[in-house]
This record gives C-alpha cells, sequence and structure tokens, in this order.
C-alpha cells in the first residue's frame, strides 16, 4: 500500500478536503460549513469531521497517513503551526498543530492559503519550473503568494506575499484592513459589492438587485449570469475592478520583473476568460514594456484545489520517506 495524504483549504466559510495517492491524484473529497460565528471549538470541531470524513469515506489506515497539512487565511509561524492572527477566523495565537497531531497521531504542516496556494501552482499547476513567480488570488479579498529564485518567499516573519494592502490611492475608499486604498478595497469581491450597491441605492436598472442577497458579498456566478446578460452595470464594475487589477499587477511586474503572474481564486475561476484578456490590454499602461516583455500573464491551472495541492507539497518537502 502506497502513502496517503490528507490536504486541507480552511477558510472563512468553508473546510474542503482531499485524500492525495502517492501519484497526486485525488482519490476523495469533503466539505464542511466552517461555522465561524460558533466560535474557536466549532471550528476545530468541522476540521476534525472533515479529517474524519477523508479517512472513513477512502477506507485508509492512519499507518498509510505520510501527513495533513492545510491553507488557513491569516499570519501563520510556519516552523510552529501557530495561527498568530486570522482576520475572518476566531484564532488569535492557537496552536493548531498539536491539537490535529495529538488526535491523529500524524504529523501536521500549516500555511498561510494564499502561500500554500501559490506552492501549489508552482509544484503541480499554471507555473512549474518558473523561477520567479507572482501568484494573485482574487476572492473576497486578495491574496499574494511570492516564488522568489525558486523558493517560497514568506519573509524573516511569515507576513510577506500581503499583496492585497499594497495601496494604490492614500485617499481612494477605506480597506476592511483599515487602511485607504488598498489593492483589495478596489479590486476585490468586497469592492466589487460595494460598487454594485452604490449603483443600486442610486436608482440605477439593473439584473443583479434581484440576484444578490443584500447584507452578503456577491458570488462570483452571479457576476456572471449578469456579465453573460450584458447588464450595464455589472460591465462597469466588472471593467473598474479589471483596470484597478491590472495597475496593481503592472505595479508588481515592475517591482519583481516575474518570469510568470498566475491570477487564481474565485472571481478569476468564474471570470477568468472575461478578466484576462482585459487585463492584458489594460497593463501595458502600468508596467514598464521591457519588463512586461517576458513576463506570462496565466490562469491558476489548479482552480479551487490549489490550496489542496499545495498543502501536498508542504508534506512532500517536510516528510522525508
Amino acid at each position: 500500500m502506497g502513502k496517503k495524504f490528507i490536504c486541507l483549504d480552511i477558510g472563512g466559510t468553508k473546510v474542503l478536503g482531499a485524500v492525495f495517492d502517492e501519484n497526486n491524484n485525488i482519490v476523495f473529497k469533503s466539505k464542511k460549513k466552517t461555522k465561524v460565528e460558533k466560535g474557536v471549538e466549532k471550528v476545530e470541531e468541522k476540521i476534525i469531521g472533515v479529517i474524519d470524513d477523508l479517512i472513513n469515506g477512502s477506507g485508509i489506515k492512519t499507518e498509510e497517513i505520510a501527513g495533513i497539512a492545510a491553507g488557513a487565511p491569516g499570519v501563520i509561524n510556519e516552523d510552529t503551526g501557530e495561527i498568530i492572527f486570522a482576520p475572518n477566523l476566531p484564532w488569535r495565537n492557537y496552536d493548531i498543530k498539536s491539537i490535529i497531531e495529538s488526535k491523529f497521531k500524524v504529523p501536521f504542516f500549516l500555511g498561510n492559503d494564499a502561500n500554500v496556494g501559490m506552492l501549489g501552482e508552482w509544484k503541480y499547476g499554471a507555473a512549474v519550473n518558473k523561477e520567479n513567480v507572482i501568484g494573485i488570488f482574487v476572492g473576497t479579498g486578495i491574496g499574494g503568494g511570492l516564488i522568489i529564485n525558486n523558493k517560497l518567499f514568506s519573509g524573516p516573519r511569515y507576513l510577506a506575499g500581503e499583496l492585497g494592502h499594497m495601496v494604490l490611492n492614500t485617499e481612494g475608499p477605506f480597506c476592511n484592513c483599515g487602511q485607504r486604498g488598498c489593492f483589495e478595497a478596489y479590486a476585490s469581491k468586497v469592492a466589487i459589492t460595494r460598487e454594485i450597491k452604490v449603483q443600486i441605492e442610486r436608482g440605477r436598472d439593473t439584473v443583479l438587485k434581484d440576484l444578490m442577497d443584500d447584507d452578503s458579498i456577491i458570488k462570483s456566478k452571479v457576476l456572471k449570469k449578469a456579465l453573460d446578460q450584458k447588464d450595464p452595470v455589472a460591465l462597469e464594475v466588472m471593467d473598474r475592478a479589471v483596470y484597478y487589477l491590472a495597475a496593481g499587477t503592472g505595479s508588481l511586474v515592475n517591482i519583481f520583473n516575474p518570469d510568470m503572474v498566475v491570477l487564481g481564486g474565485g472571481v478569476l475561476e468564474a471570470l477568468g476568460d472575461y478578466i484576462i484578456p482585459q487585463l492584458k490590454r489594460h497593463i501595458k499602461r502600468f508596467a514598464l514594456p521591457a519588463v512586461l516583455k517576458g513576463t506570462d500573464i496565466v490562469a491558476s491551472k489548479l482552480g479551487d484545489d490549489a490550496i489542496l495541492y499545495g498543502a501536498l507539497a508542504l508534506i512532500k518537502d517536510r516528510v522525508h520517506e
């Protein structure tokens, strides 16, 4: 029997898990809602529940498991597996590693979700064999990951790659981080939702009025539906978001001179065919021609599974059979 790998994507709304075989194939998957509002114990219960489901559902024995790994949002000490701070989860200085290892008696590894997603794309996805890569993941917020000289760069305190909090305009809209004019405040789902609501409140006629829930962040598939119907508000708001996405991406290309930019996350997953051609057109305004020339701009290959594949890479990097 070959070794199996249990990989998790822990998010603010869901915990997604997969069992990989030793040939890097997903053999079983499970998903549960995170239920963040119910507190630390409930989230912990959901994570353990997903791991139990993966073990029972795939029929593997504990001794077959080479390791368990996860990507989670927030500031994470990758050496100790401690979550120092997570903006959308009820965790402060939380030692999840000890909890998982004492329950399952298997090594557990943890990294920031955007970094882990970048690792997945670099090892198994769109950026294989590229030495310098920028990953920009557009979802509720904007996450980033950096591969520099063939190595994931997370900085001396595991805080590097917060690309979403690069300031594009010091007097711009407020971001959830407290700063004004962040990249995330212009080009994330939070920003897109805010802009649509402003237009609806102004009395604009749009199909989005009926498709959106009042209080929640817009779903990517709802945006796609409105764009497919050529809804004027959806088109305007997305054009603006893509313009700022190009401005942020162009600045990063100028700074890092990468071989490749990988664009991922839920928004790209749903709307990549619409976003990438426009982004490539706009970016010429913001990136130096000589720097842009050698940079491939591509969509994520692994999509929703990027973090799962990155978690697989974490285990394979750290468990030497």
